[in-house]
């Protein structure tokens, strides 16, 4: 698979990643199966899909244990990134930035994960409690103990910003130039598809004009690009689509012309909608990489072939003038 540099270093990831959330977390838990999370990040090594991103939140802490069991073997093959600062309370996620809590969330996270390196840290929520700095400098002495090879950041509340009336990534890109002062940012992870394009405004360039890798996440639309997903598709009631707006039947009828349109370009390469969504993701410049989650081999290894389809300006410009998707994305 084609390498891509992470951040401004000599780190490199595969440019199709792994999202290992929908092995234990927000997708129906009736269909999780351990044996079957553990063949799809076999597969993923296999395939050249370096880069497995998971969160100590995923379960919580299962999904960094299952990873763990993998990378006993396989430590060497893999680029692993997992992320703190997000809690699962009882009634809704808190963050927490304090700087004694993210040096005790790394140790657990290492001991989860069998390794004495996490390769990418990701700052997964600000705390509005806690001067972003302080969170971010207690990261990087992570990295000066050799706990951690880099430091990310998510962004996240980003459609709050827009709601309130500032642009999506407004205050996103506050935070980074502000932790950019204390130690350098890798990556940044923020939503990108063909159906939810935002972070090209903004966010997508600005990491490319400095060198910092954007980390694509969703960007098959929580499933929707690849056409697998037809009207009327059923969700069961822990599975967050259930109770989001653009997957209720009417909405994903209003956008089934966007799947068609990648299936007409899908259809020139031989390519499936999926992997035409995921290779317009890597064509939005050479500091992307796609993070498509999924459980199941047979995807991982569907996923990982898009980064051999090149679309040609000719698709670019199609897919660009498909219609805007239908459907609030709050």
């Amino acid at each position: 698979m084609e390498r891509r540099k992470m951040g401004a270093g000599s780190l490199e990831v595969g440019a199709v990643g792994l999202g290992c959330m929908p092995m234990s977390w927000a997708y129906t838990a009736s269909q999780r199966s351990g044996e079957e999370s553990l063949r799809a990040l076999d597969a993923a090594v296999d395939t050249g899909t370096t880069l497995l991103d998971t969160a100590d939140m995923y379960g919580p802490f299962t999904n960094e244990l299952l990873l763990g069991r993998v990378l006993r073997s396989r430590r060497a093959q893999a680029f692993v990134s997992t992320k703190a600062g997000l809690l699962v309370g009882e009634q809704h996620l808190v963050a927490n930035g304090r700087p004694q809590y993210i040096r005790r969330a790394c140790d657990a996270s290492l001991r989860r994960l069998q390794t004495d390196v996490i390769d990418l840290y990701q700052l997964h929520r600000a705390d509005p409690e806690v001067p972003v700095e302080e969170t971010w400098g207690a990261m990087a002495e992570l990295v000066t103990a050799g706990k951690v090879r880099a430091l990310g950041m998510c962004a996240v509340g980003a459609r709050a910003q827009r709601r309130a009336g500032a642009g999506m990534h407004d205050a996103t890109i506050r935070q980074l130039r502000r932790v950019q002062q204390v130690f350098p940012v890798t990556a940044v992870q923020a939503e990108l598809s063909v159906w939810s394009p935002e972070a090209l405004a903004e966010l997508v360039p600005w990491c490319g004009a400095r060198g910092v890798t954007f980390l694509a996440a969703m960007p098959l639309g929580n499933g929707f690009l690849s056409g697998t997903l037809t009207p009327g598709s059923g969700f069961e009631p822990d599975d967050v689509r259930a109770r989001h707006p653009r997957f209720t039947a009417e909405m994903m009828a209003a956008n089934q012309p966007i799947v068609a349109g990648l299936r007409r370009v899908a259809a020139r390469h031989g390519a499936t909608p999926a992997q035409v969504a995921l290779a317009w993701v890597l064509a939005q410049g050479d500091h992307v990489v796609a993070l498509p989650g999924t459980k199941r081999e047979r995807w991982v290894r569907e996923n990982a072939g898009a980064a051999g389809v090149s679309l040609t300006a000719s698709d670019l410009g199609e897919i660009g003038a498909l219609p805007a998707a239908k459907g609030s994305w709050d």
